[in-house]
């Protein structure tokens, strides 16, 4: 069963001087319970708005967003947020960050503190947890942004290329805990990222958008099971076939906007 339907979606943005820019035409997708889907594209075709959308932190101009078949209107504890920056309020500790929610939510104090201590454990923080933020390095930082959204036990994680902002080796570390984390949480993922080797080693779909106005380009499905090897030929493939249909797209967008003249 579809965890998220995307039904012809439409993103129009108001300019300064009262033009449209059409961001999302058409989009129609359908993200399966326990699915990992990643959303891939060139840069600027609107990965990070459709998923605020997806959010309930963006309005849409048109089309619809379900989530379990229910219309997404505004924020839900049942999707969790991770952005690029883990975005932890540097006068709470680790804790209290991961917390948060939970203290809006006024969750008993005692299943509280179980639940931030499953997560502090599960994201490898332990020993940091009566730290503050500016006394950790980014990729734990992420780490904390990540425990925050998952100790509200939300259905679906959307990610907005959150281990762009960390080095490759610690980028590294945070996809294999991400891939151990879902397994064992059993989540439904959407994530976006800019990195096409990172999304056909995560993924068990890779979804391309289209320059902007953007559409779905093409699906890419990834069939072979985790553990993976990031030197697979299979990956190393599909993410050669990704790239060569982003640059396609990118030649034929410019040849639309500056077509050849005959002399």
């Amino acid at each position: 069963m579809p965890t998220i339907k995307i039904k012809n979606l439409e993103k129009y943005y108001p300019g300064e001087n009262g033009e449209m820019t059409h961001a999302l035409t058409d989009i129609n997708m359908e993200i399966r319970d326990g699915e990992f889907v990643c959303i891939v594209g060139p840069s600027g075709c609107g990965k990070s708005t459709l998923l605020e959308i997806v959010a309930g932190l963006l309005e849409h101009t048109a089309g619809e967003v379900l989530l379990d078949d229910v219309p997404v209107k505004g924020t839900s504890r049942d999707i969790g947020v991770v952005f690029q920056d883990a975005s932890l309020y540097p006068w709470r500790t680790i804790k209290k960050n991961i917390a948060f929610g939970m203290d809006i939510a006024k969750v008993p104090k005692d299943e509280r503190e179980e639940r931030v201590t499953k997560y502090v454990r599960m994201m490898n923080l332990s020993g940091f947890e009566n730290k503050y933020p500016s006394q950790l390095s980014g990729g734990m930082k992420q780490r904390a942004g990540i425990a925050r959204a998952l100790v509200m036990n939300p259905k679906v994680i959307l990610m907005d290329e959150p281990f762009s902002a960390v080095d490759h080796l610690t980028r590294c570390t945070l996809q294999e805990e991400l891939i151990r984390i879902r397994q064992e949480e059993k989540k439904t993922v959407l994530f976006v990222t800019h990195d096409i080797n990172e999304a056909v080693y995560l993924a068990d779909r890779v979804i391309l958008l289209s320059p902007r106005p953007s559409k779905v380009q093409e699906e890419y499905e990834i069939s072979i099971p985790h553990p993976r090897t990031r030197s697979d030929d299979y990956l190393v493939q599909k993410a050669a076939d990704i790239v060569a249909a982003i640059s396609r797209s990118e030649v034929e967008l410019a040849l639309l906007k500056y077509p050849f003249k005959n002399v």
